[in-house]
């Protein structure tokens, strides 16, 4: 039995995804699979499940919870397969899940690896990119946002998301040809405008197309949204690559000059 947390709540069994009704158990779910096994003591998961307004009766509630989603886990994983344990008592639960067996711990795994991967190999680093993110089926779904761990793992995660992208796109530009990953970056910094190595990675595109007033443009444009929304100027490795297409450097042009970034 598998589990998905990326985009959305639920089991996977024998390739077949069944979701998990019901908030409360999602959050549970959630909590649990995030922690990787780990014991999660009762009063957090009253924090999670109920935050600072829990019922009277919240142990025999939280009990209950627990004894729902057993019986769920049992439906999902049919006559076949046994579920893993959900285990505990007053003192906390856990769940015995393999971590292969959660998508968000292959993803991370999996991003791990490429990083590790990226000076020795680049296109197996490429690769295990496009595996980690062909895993991504979105966020952590919204109503999740109740528990402070959930809340906390979505950002978290929606950041390593960004960061694989955006390091995808660095592999392809390095070793692929800069014109083809032009209008994704157009299209990833209209999403994420805020994000200055998609602008970095975008400007190198243009310049080493012959298309040197464009980058140009596009810091400009950088700029004139950082100053007049936020009174900040770029960073200063972005002001330093503007600074290098003015002058033409020589350091743009090789293919391979652009260190890799991959933990950024």
């Amino acid at each position: 039995m598998n589990f998905t947390v990326l985009g959305s709540i639920g089991t996977v069994v024998e390739g077949r995804f069944v979701a998990i009704t019901g908030a409360r158990q999602r959050i549970l779910l959630t909590t649990l699979l995030l922690t990787a096994g780990r014991l999660l003591p009762s009063e957090q998961l009253y924090s999670e499940l109920w935050g600072e307004d829990p019922p009277e009766s919240v142990e025999n509630a939280l009990q209950a919870h627990v004894s729902r989603l057993r019986r769920t886990l049992r439906l999902h994983a049919g006559e076949k397969m046994q579920p893993p344990p959900l285990i505990g008592g007053p003192s906390g639960y856990q769940l015995l899940v393999a971590p292969m067996d959660v998508d968000v711990h292959v993803f991370r795994e999996r991003l791990a690896q490429a990083r590790t991967a990226v000076q020795q190999d680049p296109s197996m680093s490429r690769d295990l990119l496009e595996a980690v993110l062909a895993l991504w089926r979105g966020p952590l779904p919204q109503e999740l946002a109740a528990s402070p761990l959930c809340r906390s793992a979505a950002v978290q995660l929606e950041e390593e998301y960004l960061t694989a992208q955006e390091s995808r796109l660095e592999l392809e530009l390095r070793y692929g040809a800069p014109a083809d990953v032009i209008s994704e970056l157009r299209r990833f910094g209209m999403m994420h405008p805020w994000r200055e190595r998609i602008t970095e990675l975008l400007m190198l595109a243009l310049y080493r197309t012959g298309r040197q007033a464009e980058a140009v443009e596009t810091y400009n444009a950088m700029r004139a949204r950082l100053v007049g929304e936020l009174g900040i100027e770029p960073s200063l490795r972005l002001r330093e690559l503007f600074r290098q297409i003015l002058n033409q450097a020589p350091a743009l042009e090789p293919l391979r000059g652009m260190a890799l970034s991959l933990d950024e």
